[in-house]
């Protein structure tokens, strides 16, 4: 099996310059200017494997540095014009795209303007925005999404999840890094009482981390980023995201002005709980490679309390919603 060639800077600057003079060529009907160093690329500090990169102000270009990835690529640009017309805020869009090596795919995508979630805070008017972006997943024609190859995902075992953060919980009491105590208070009736409802399936991000999130610095959220994992899927996946990257309570107000009752926010509150105790706890096992002021800023926006749990007598009409 031949070895995926590794992505360095000489790499990108002749695709880069090939993209630049065939965009020449079709603007002016002429040949580009020959030898020009072009703009300036560098790769992005957080992306493993240089394969990710800026280039200049105003692009980034992503090389797929293996062939499943280059499926799902050639997947998310598709996704990615069905999904525009939905949400209020940016999804990138690709200038260009083709394959860098053969049967390894690359997409040259316009830059939003902004920085993440993990550097400004969001605002009431950002959360407003996440609200938009999770009400307009939601109306997202499935059969289109399975069309164009997005998988379904089952919902998660909340009870399963559970017991593993228990078990978690005790290895990280041991570090003095949490007090199991807190888990207490969700019991096994409440993850039965949180469990998926039956065709409740929309199309789901997956992955609405803080670095995916775009936001400025007055706090809008202006776009959103990293569309390779969505899945047709459980909402509450979106949620227990968003109480990851902006905490807990701007999560579920953005879930609430989505139209989400109390039991997927709920359900998305806890396993965002779960799996932060679950994650950082592999961590101090070294079983995980996230950062651990990372792993504690995401424990820490997830047990945010918030005013919503405290509401323990639920009808089962109160706990319903899309």
């Amino acid at each position: 099996m031949t070895q995926p060639p590794t992505p360095t800077a000489d790499t990108v600057r002749r695709l880069v310059r090939a993209l630049l003079k065939e965009g020449e060529e079709r603007t002016t009907g002429r040949n580009g200017p020959g030898g020009t160093a072009g703009p300036d690329v560098r790769p992005v500090a957080e992306s493993a494997g240089h394969s990710t990169w800026w280039v200049g102000a105003h692009h980034v270009l992503r090389l797929a540095p293996d062939r499943e990835t280059s499926v799902l690529q050639r997947r998310e640009l598709r996704l990615r014009d069905l999904v525009r017309p939905h949400v209020p805020v940016a999804v990138p869009t690709s200038v260009a795209h083709g394959e860098w090596s053969p049967g390894l795919t690359y997409t040259l995508d316009t830059r939003v303007p902004g920085g993440t979630a993990e550097e400004h805070d969001v605002s009431a008017v950002g959360e407003a925005d996440l609200a938009g972006l999770l009400g307009g997943l939601r109306e997202v024609p499935a059969r289109q999404a399975e069309a164009l190859g997005v998988r379904r995902a089952a919902p998660r075992s909340l009870e399963a999840l559970r017991r593993m953060a228990v078990a978690a919980a005790e290895r990280l009491a041991r570090a003095d890094e949490f007090d199991p105590a807190r888990l207490h208070q969700f019991t096994r009736p409440g993850a039965a009482q949180l469990a998926a409802q039956p065709a409740t399936a929309v199309l789901v991000h997956h992955a609405l981390r803080g670095e995916h999130l775009v936001v400025s610095a007055d706090g809008r959220v202006r776009g959103v980023l990293g569309w390779g994992e969505a899945v047709l899927g459980d909402p509450a996946e979106d949620i227990a995201g968003l109480a990851l990257a902006v905490g807990s309570g701007a999560a579920v107000r953005a879930a609430t002005l989505a139209g989400y009752g109390a039991r997927p926010c709920l359900r998305g509150l806890w396993l965002a709980r779960c799996d932060t105790v679950i994650r950082l706890a592999d961590r101090l096992d070294d079983q995980g490679t996230d950062p651990l002021p990372l792993l504690h800023d995401r424990l820490r926006r997830a047990w945010e309390a918030i005013l919503l749990e405290r509401v323990t007598d639920f009808r089962e009409d109160d706990m319903e919603g899309p």
